[in-house]
């Protein structure tokens, strides 16, 4: 396929050539972006796509020539990489606000069987619910908390970090830490 050029590059616009020159040289942009400007660019100066390759530091002359046909389509585009590999993201936002809005939920003792939510009764929870996610998994379960900044209680409770219940005259107030995504990073 390197020898053969099923698709030669198309003719470079002076907006997109001054695009790949400015990442090709780039020392904040990602690696794979800089490398795959470099061999577009190469391709553009006559170099074949195994040439090319070589010149970036990469070997194959194939994945030169996929790229080559993938910017004769996306233009500029193909220089961000796909997905890499591995199993699809099964749950995406919607799936995710509905594991957070069902763990911001206070429980029922006769409906859900605890009072307080623990993975296992989260997932059955979940599983059951009508409008709920029927294969979700404790480990989902746990990683979807984890992202959103929840952490396991010695109370065996889950918790939004940066919230806190305080007593008041009034009854019990939750009490947020405006500055919470700050303190963990």
């Amino acid at each position: 396929m390197t020898y053969n050029r099923k698709n030669p590059l198309r003719e470079l616009s002076e907006e997109e050539r001054s695009w790949l020159e400015r990442i090709s040289r780039s020392q904040s942009e990602p690696a794979a972006h800089v490398i795959r400007a470099k061999e577009i660019l190469y391709v553009a100066e006559g170099a074949t796509y195994s040439k090319a390759a070589r010149l970036a530091g990469r070997k194959s002359g194939d994945a030169v020539c996929h790229l080559v046909k993938r910017f004769n389509q996306e233009g500029l585009n193909a220089i961000q990489p796909r997905h890499g590999g591995g199993p699809r993201v099964k749950y995406g936002v919607t799936e995710r606000e509905r594991i957070l809005r069902e763990v911001r939920r206070q429980p029922e003792p006769e409906k859900d069987g605890t009072a307080t939510w623990s993975l296992k009764t989260l997932c059955q929870a979940l599983q059951k619910a009508p409008d709920g996610l029927p294969e979700v998994s404790e480990d989902t379960i746990h990683t979807v908390l984890q992202e959103a900044g929840f952490s396991w209680q010695q109370t065996r409770s889950w918790c939004e970090t940066g919230q806190t219940v305080r007593k008041r005259k009034r009854g019990k107030v939750i009490v947020s830490d405006p500055d919470a995504t700050a303190k963990k990073t």
